[in-house]
């Protein structure tokens, strides 16, 4: 299994970023996609995940501002933030459990003026 995830970048407050990850050598269409982030001194934490069916679950502190959305065609799941703060300044992962739990590699959104 790999993942790949892009899209990272800097972004001025209230701004916009839309983060991607694209996996293989697994069934994605039958697995639950998740993104986590990891801020400098803190833990990893859930951002948001889909299921194989397309149930969303998205952290509080996200809501409402950010979306997950796959395209099983393509195999990519994809984040789209919105309104970003400096407080979503972290390193984006995208993770999924198939037989054991994988990572891709990050990726780093800034969010500063």
């Amino acid at each position: 299994v790999q993942l790949q995830a892009f899209g990272g970048g800097l972004v001025q407050p209230g701004g916009s970023l839309r983060l991607s990850c694209k996996a293989s050598g697994m069934v994605f269409s039958r697995s639950t996609m998740a993104w986590y982030r990891q801020a400098p001194g803190k833990q990893r934490e859930l951002v948001a995940n889909i299921t194989s069916s397309g149930t969303t679950n998205y952290a509080d502190s996200v809501k409402g501002r950010f979306t997950i959305s796959r395209d099983n065609a393509r195999r990519t799941v994809h984040l789209e933030m919105t309104s970003l703060s400096p407080e979503d300044t972290a390193v984006y992962y995208c993770s999924t459990n198939y037989g054991r739990t994988y990572w891709g590699q990050g990726t780093l959104v800034t969010v500063s003026s």
